[in-house]
């Protein structure tokens, strides 16, 4: 049930209104999730910079949306789950590759060891370990790549989090 409502432009915060319009000038329109964060300039403008910053990542967009699956699993939020299934279609990604990251796993060894260290970063980070670090990059993975795991799962809070609180459902068209 929805607990926040969407703002057009017109509705929202001076600062927030800025940003609507940027996007709709640029988009043509904003979804529900950006519209929702309106309310809060800061908010806002904050998921907007970390998202375009998350994007400059040096993960591949299907191991992404496989991460973003696994921890808007954890998370539960049916709305972040739908957009990064179709992202993940969109990317290449199978039913079987969306089924096993919602599993918190992949086919792939080396990815699962990823997915799995993203899924402990967002349930329990304090017990993450020196082994987990050199596990993963004995599998190859970068330094950087393991970095930017903690951005992406926190990213991922975020908008899970925000959506969960707004009461934000799938299938909601946008503004």
């Amino acid at each position: 049930m929805r607990r926040l409502t969407a703002l057009d432009p017109a509705e929202a915060p001076e600062k927030s209104r800025e940003l609507l319009n940027d996007i709709i000038g640029r988009r043509g329109g904003v979804g529900q999730m950006v519209s929702t964060m309106a309310h809060s300039p800061a908010l806002l403008q904050g998921y907007l910079d970390f998202s375009k910053a998350m994007k400059r990542t040096k993960l591949p967009r299907p191991l992404s949306e496989k991460i973003s699956l696994a921890v808007q699993e954890w998370i539960g939020c049916a709305y972040c789950l739908d957009a990064h299934a179709e992202a993940g279609r969109a990317a290449g990604l199978s039913e079987a590759d969306i089924a096993l990251a919602r599993q918190g796993t992949s086919v792939d060894a080396r990815e699962a060891a990823l997915i799995a260290v993203a899924v402990r970063v967002l349930a329990e980070p304090s017990s993450l370990t020196d082994e987990d670090v050199a596990e993963l990059r004995a599998h190859g993975w970068s330094d950087r790549i393991i970095a930017e795991i903690v951005g992406l799962v926190t990213l991922n809070l975020l908008t899970g989090a925000f959506n969960l609180l707004a009461g934000l459902e799938p299938a909601e068209e946008s503004v």
